[in-house]
């Protein structure tokens, strides 16, 4: 039986997502805000929505809290997006034993491949290549040593839980092992909880590859074709495609059989994605799963026609899936760019202010998700995606000019954006080629001289903001 009134444990541009999804199911929807972010669209948007707190974030990461106010409105589901919960197995197991269906995996499949020593260990069992790596989690300074000396530098130090960038570290020398450990694990505490580390060969200048999963409780697991996340910054990605340009169809097909047998192998249920690094020799290795909905789902959406987030919703609510591996067919291409309220000419720094002007981009081919609008406050508490553009075109080439025009379109003031930074990506030959890896920001510094035509009002901001640091002098 479908759910009657879904509690959205989330905010922003994926709280909208799913709020939209649940609108076409005819399915009520609750939203949870803070005090910080009362304005948010996705609260007006939502049925009913209900202040959590204390705080600008800890409402929305107290289970107790959360799942309580589920009970009290008669929800029947709880949807929890990606961050805060999204990956908590203890909250999947709460809404479970509170008679609420947490929209998602099993709590055991979670605490499983969340934690991505274990993860390891299963695609390894499997049969699918992962990176040379230590066994287990390292517990102290001497073990790390041995094995970089063992395997050879450069090496990626990496949080056990979590994932998004935080506590990853790469280090080529003992010198550098050593200092960035302990920061490692300082930064996977404070982001997941959970402070320990693990170890593995890096790979130099591979591809990102994921493929999309969905699984159901009926033993049914089908792949969506796959993304390509390489071009990142600060280990967090910044473009999303799908497909590759570069995985055959022979790739495809093996690299898609191997992230169903890690699914099945874990009995996983709902929508997930399995993480990969292709080498420029054509290798690929496993590295993690993500138990949950992606930012960059959409491009998949895009190329297949396939709700992902509806399909997570039938799938919670014991609907077998309606398609089957055959029925699944990658048409065209698609680009995800992450708007973010960053400043890339200055190390990416994240930006706040109060939006003076919007205008979106239109036309055939475009797609914006996102919670933002004229006067929105951008809050500096939560990540800084704005909004994520997404286009899709019948060749390649087409695709790139589309997004470079819908870039050229978007009008977004009052915050510095990386508007005009993915736009001088669109520009660059390489990227026109296909020829990028997660090494392009670093090999191509030329893409952070790009013109930034301020707008009068954005000029009273900057003129208000450099009098207001020098009377603080």
């Amino acid at each position: 039986m479908m759910f009657k009134k879904i509690l959205v444990a989330n905010r922003g541009e994926i709280a909208m997502r799913i709020i939209r999804a649940c609108r076409e199911l005819n399915i009520a929807t609750a939203a949870i805000y803070s005090e910080q972010d009362s304005t948010g669209i996705y609260v007006k948007k939502a049925d009913e929505a209900y202040l959590v707190g204390p705080g600008p974030v800890q409402g929305f990461l107290d289970m107790q809290q959360i799942v309580g106010l589920a009970q009290r409105i008669g929800a029947d589901a709880i949807h929890p997006g990606y961050g805060f919960l999204s990956e908590n197995a203890q909250f999947a197991h709460l809404c479970q034993a509170s008679g609420m269906t947490f929209i998602g995996p099993s709590p055991q499949t979670i605490h499983l491949m969340g934690n991505k020593i274990k993860a390891r260990e299963l695609a390894k069992r499997v049969g699918v290549p992962i990176v040379p790596g230590t066994d287990g989690s390292v517990v102290g300074g001497d073990e790390a040593l041995a094995f970089c000396r063992t395997v050879g530098y450069p090496v990626m130090i990496k949080a056990t839980a979590g994932g998004g960038g935080r506590g990853l570290r790469v280090v080529r020398s003992d010198d550098e092992l050593t200092s960035n450990m302990e920061t490692s694990a300082r930064e996977a505490f404070a982001s997941f909880g959970d402070g320990s580390l693990f170890i593995e060969k890096y790979i130099d200048r591979p591809h990102h590859i994921e493929f999309q999963i969905l699984a159901d409780r009926h033993g049914n697991v089908i792949h969506l074709g796959e993304r390509d996340c390489s071009v990142q910054r600060r280990h967090q990605k910044l473009i999303e495609i799908a497909p590759s340009l570069i995985l055959t169809p022979r790739l495809r097909a093996e690299m898609g059989e191997a992230a169903i047998a890690i699914a099945r192998a874990v009995d996983y249920d709902n929508a997930g994605t399995m993480e990969f690094l292709l080498d420029p020799e054509g290798h690929y290795y496993f590295i993690e799963m993500n138990p949950r909905i992606q930012v960059e789902h959409t491009v998949t959406e895009q190329i297949t026609a396939i709700d992902i987030v509806r399909s997570q919703i039938s799938i919670a609510a014991g609907q077998p899936l309606e398609i089957r591996q055959e029925d699944v067919t990658l048409q065209g291409h698609a680009i995800q760019c992450r708007i973010n309220a960053e400043d890339a000419r200055n190390n990416f720094r994240p930006c706040t202010g109060t939006i003076t002007a919007y205008l979106s981009p239109g036309g055939i081919g475009v797609r914006i998700d996102g919670a933002v609008y004229k006067d929105y406050t951008v809050p500096a508490y939560y990540d800084g995606l704005l909004a994520k553009l997404i286009v899709r075109g019948r060749t390649w080439d087409e695709t790139v000019s589309r997004m470079h025009r819908s870039l050229e379109e978007y009008v977004l003031r009052g915050v510095k954006t990386t508007i005009p930074f993915l736009k001088r990506i669109m520009e660059e030959p390489d990227f026109r080629a296909g020829r990028f890896d997660t090494s392009f920001l670093e090999t191509h510094p030329d893409l952070f001289n790009y013109n930034e035509t301020l707008e009068p009002e954005d000029l009273v901001v900057a003129i208000s903001a450099a009098i207001a640091a020098y009377e603080g002098l």
